[in-house]
């Protein structure tokens, strides 16, 4: 029960990553609250108890703000947090349009800095916290037509070791987890907008020296560690999910 008495908000918790995190947590005694623009409901009345649904558009400050109070209410408090939403874009630079540019830019980078700063006066009251931020492997080592993304991801990694260093004296711990490859609902509507899917899975899997898609609750379990006392003296640190990726 590495979670025992947690209360963590989840952005994009109503699938994918976020929603394997937040199974994770539940099973470690952690109370949960879904922040998600679609789902978020739905899948907590799935998880059952300890678990909460808020509408959350990311993008929105007034939204972020409301969602947030919402889950400091609905746990009696917030101990934690993990920005898990986000999207991807697939296109040239050169092809990409200043729209599709802000919109990831919007959802994955000024996202959690929103929902953030939001969280920092419920963290503060109790006594400090930890933030997990998804990042991704993209942001780490960039891949060609994935511009918006990469510098999105590149941007997320840089904030949270500023973040590190802002609220270390607080006992706010903030760290990052970079998936690599990993298959979730995001990764599969990637794969269906392409023209040859098995092209692109095996692009994918090229990159992976252990040669398979890693797969959400791999990635959780990255976040359970940064979120439980295991890493109580680890602040401003990225751990790379992505079965030992190289670059192509």
């Amino acid at each position: 029960m590495r979670m025992h008495g947690r209360r963590v908000a989840i952005t994009g918790g109503s699938s994918g990553i976020g929603l394997e995190t937040a199974r994770l947590f539940i099973a470690e005694g952690a109370r949960v609250a879904l922040l998600d623009l679609n789902g978020s409901e739905a899948a907590a009345s799935a998880l059952g108890h300890g678990a909460s649904g808020i509408l959350c558009d990311v993008t929105s400050e007034a939204s972020v703000q409301a969602a947030v109070e919402a889950a400091g209410q609905a746990l009696g408090g917030l101990d934690g947090l993990v920005n898990s939403a986000g999207v991807s874009l697939w296109r040239p630079l050169a092809e990409t349009s200043y729209e599709d540019w802000r919109r990831v830019h919007a959802i994955d980078l000024d996202g959690p800095f929103l929902v953030t700063r939001a969280a920092l006066r419920l963290l503060r009251a109790a006594g400090g916290g930890t933030i997990v931020n998804l990042a991704s492997g993209a942001g780490m080592r960039p891949l060609p037509n994935l511009g918006a993304y990469c510098s999105a991801k590149a941007g997320l990694v840089m904030l949270t070791r500023a973040l590190a260093l802002e609220f270390a004296a607080e006992n706010i711990r903030v760290n990052a987890v970079a998936p690599g490859p990993i298959h979730t609902p995001m990764l599969e509507r990637t794969l269906t907008r392409v023209p040859d899917r098995e092209a692109k899975m095996q692009e994918f899997l090229a990159r992976v020296g252990m040669g398979r898609l890693g797969t959400a609750e791999e990635v959780a379990r990255a976040v359970l560690f940064l979120s439980c006392a295991e890493s109580s003296f680890t602040t401003g640190g990225v751990i790379e999910v992505d079965g030992g990726r190289v670059q192509i």
